[in-house]
């Protein structure tokens, strides 16, 4: 097994960024997820409505970029802010159609489950034999479902069902251990960056997958990830 993918969403909910490399602390990616939209009700933007996120549609077409102090949201016409620009909200907030400002964390963490999500090109390659794949004939997109870190792992299947419970070692000196599947929502089916709208992936994941897809890992030893870190059990 090894690491095929790095992504990281400086912004929750709109378009991330791929990395050769991040470094990973106890709280997840350097960087990931660390501001969000918020409405004036202090919900945070999200493609689904639940006690603390609100469904804003249009925030998969808006592109962050992690930068300091501040993450860079590049719009479609090609105008970028910084997050913490006025300019910056009221241009986000005419895209949304609603009146939002970017706020970094504060007490609550801007992911949904947990500090680092996992995919398997294994798991992959079987939903596309379920689903029979993207519209253009490559297989299921790992972009739809936001992971961190994209492991490839030999054959088809869903590997990653067997890892809760176990430590897996990235690289030289990271440390993570598996909690539990990650459950998906409508999401997956929207339409980011290159990937389609479609209106299958979830259905199938319910019909033969109990809803989930990828796990949820803790960091138990911090370091660096870098594509191409070979893993394995610790």
């Amino acid at each position: 097994m090894q690491v095929a993918e790095v992504r990281r969403y400086p912004i929750k909910s709109m378009l991330g960024e791929m990395l050769p490399a991040a470094e990973v602390g106890e709280r997840g990616l350097g960087g990931d997820r660390l501001w969000a939209v918020r409405d004036p009700d202090g919900k945070l933007g999200s493609g689904k409505n639940t006690r603390r996120f609100r469904r804003m549609p249009g925030l998969f077409g808006l592109q962050a970029y992690a930068a300091t102090p501040a993450p860079i949201i590049e719009l479609h016409d090609g105008r970028r802010f910084a997050a913490d620009d006025p300019d910056g909200h009221r241009a986000v907030s005419e895209v949304l159609g609603r009146t939002v400002t970017l706020a970094p964390e504060d007490a609550v963490p801007h992911h949904d489950e947990g500090p680092v999500s996992l995919i398997t090109t294994a798991g992959l390659r079987r939903l596309t034999e379920l689903c029979g794949g993207e519209p253009e004939g490559t297989g299921v997109d790992p972009l739809r479902f936001r992971a961190n870190l994209l492991i490839d792992v030999p054959g088809t299947g869903f590997a990653e069902d067997n890892w809760p419970g176990h430590r897996l070692r990235v690289g030289p000196e990271l440390v993570l251990r598996a909690v539990r599947p990650l459950t998906r929502c409508v999401m997956i089916d929207m339409a980011q960056d290159h990937a389609g709208e479609r209106n299958d992936l979830l259905k199938i994941l319910a019909e033969y997958h109990e809803l989930t897809f990828g796990v949820l890992a803790t960091v138990e030893r911090p370091g660096r990830v870098t594509v191409g870190d070979m893993c394995s059990w610790a």
